[in-house]
């Protein structure tokens, strides 16, 4: 692969895990769930709501 092909298969990928994480905190909000983050170094339970 070509330094090119190499920046655009990161791109994708970097795309493609936004868009997970956009559905996944759509999908969690409509079923007022709750995710499970680390902030600040410490795992917490976080409201969907609150994101985004």
């Amino acid at each position: 692969m070509s330094e090119i092909e190499i920046k655009q298969m990161q791109e994708k990928i970097k795309t493609g895990i936004m868009l997970a994480r956009k559905r996944l905190i759509e999908k969690t909000k409509r079923e007022n769930g709750v995710l499970v983050v680390v902030r600040d170094g410490k795992i917490v339970h976080v409201p969907a709501k609150e994101l985004q």
